[in-house]
């Protein structure tokens, strides 16, 4: 039995596995239970072994790594396409086979633990932000409910609610005022998690040489810098920072025919936390090159004039991701600046 591609469909407790030869015929089918799932990897003959990207892939396949097999991770939405009749996991894992043997398939960037611990900060600050915006909003709500009309800002939240609270003099009610005040007890408490988190993402950032680098390209602060090394590394999975912007999802999507050619929004496909980090720090780019005159930033006011600012925004951000992934691979400072 000589395995060359072995598809797994990871999950929680059961796993199920599917090995083709080298001609594509099944050599190989077995259903296993999460304790068993290395023995019975070890036991095979050296080959490639493919993932599904999902929660654990990461960690599957790290162990499989040390095993001694080449481990490869595919994204789902290329997987799905090959998926035949019925979705069980049989079909799922001879479908992932499939996928790898195809010679355009992207692969997904492998991560390492300690890529993986940064962005574990990165995902606990970005829900503590969003508890944050749920809960102003909901207290913005309940004050126009009373008549009060506050603007979508956290830092007019901070002024004007205590203002608001205080005055004993207005038309909240006692059960009301009590109600709002727990609201914005919550609302200060997230502020402070959301500080403790900054400074861990700080103190990564100050540690390490290649954020640093990449932080020196204007638009890319701290946290973007750990965001680009915790998501694709040194991006050596990438083939130029083309390849890298539209992994972000900060080019066109295509709806072309024969010789009509038709460029729509961007695609928003890849990590959606780390375009929005991108895109903000494109934003600040934007906005302050008007009161700039070298060569780059009279490109940006160039472009903003002809697109308008948005277009411009994505333009600047999709030039940071290259620049970002030539930085990443030839280890050299960033040269271009805004």
């Amino acid at each position: 039995m000589s395995i060359e591609v072995l598809g797994i469909d990871i999950a929680k407790n059961v796993f199920q596995l599917h090995g083709v030869n080298r001609g594509g015929g099944v050599v190989f089918k077995r259903r296993v239970m999460r304790d068993q799932l290395l023995e019975v990897v070890a036991q095979i003959e050296r080959c490639t072994i493919v993932i599904e990207a999902c929660t654990g892939a990461f960690y599957w396949a790290r162990k499989v790594e040390e095993v001694g097999h080449q481990v490869k991770i595919i994204s789902p939405q290329y997987v799905k396409p090959f998926v035949r009749r019925q979705k069980n996991d049989g079909n799922d894992a001879e479908a992932i086979c499939t996928a790898a043997r195809q010679p355009h398939i992207p692969l997904v960037p492998k991560k390492s633990i300690e890529q993986q611990d940064i962005q574990a900060l990165h995902r606990a600050r970005q829900r503590m932000v969003n508890h944050r915006t749920a809960v102003v909003s909901q207290i913005r709500g309940l004050l126009l409910d009373r008549g009060f009309a506050i603007g979508k800002s956290i830092t007019r939240a901070r002024r004007i609610i205590p203002e608001i609270l205080s005055d004993v003099e207005n038309e909240i009610t006692v059960l009301a005022r009590e109600a709002l005040n727990e609201l914005y007890d919550l609302f200060r408490d997230l502020d402070r998690r959301i500080i403790i988190f900054d400074r861990k993402i700080d103190a990564v950032f100050r540690d390490s040489e290649v954020c640093q680098r990449i932080a020196k390209i204007k638009g890319v602060g701290p946290k973007t810098a750990t965001a680009i090394v915790a998501a694709v590394g040194d991006g050596s999975e990438f083939k130029n920072g083309r390849h890298l912007a539209a992994w972000v999802g900060l080019v066109p999507r295509q709806f072309s025919s024969g010789d009509r050619t038709v460029l729509m929004g961007i695609s928003k496909r890849g990590n959606q936390h780390l375009r929005s980090l991108l895109v903000h720090g494109a934003r600040a780019v934007v906005r302050t090159a008007p009161n700039k005159t070298d060569h780059n930033n009279q490109w940006v006011n160039q472009l903003r004039e002809r697109r308008g600012f948005n277009r411009a925004t994505v333009a600047v951000a999709n030039k940071n991701a290259r620049i970002i992934w030539a930085v990443l691979r030839t280890g050299e400072p960033c040269r271009a600046t805004f």
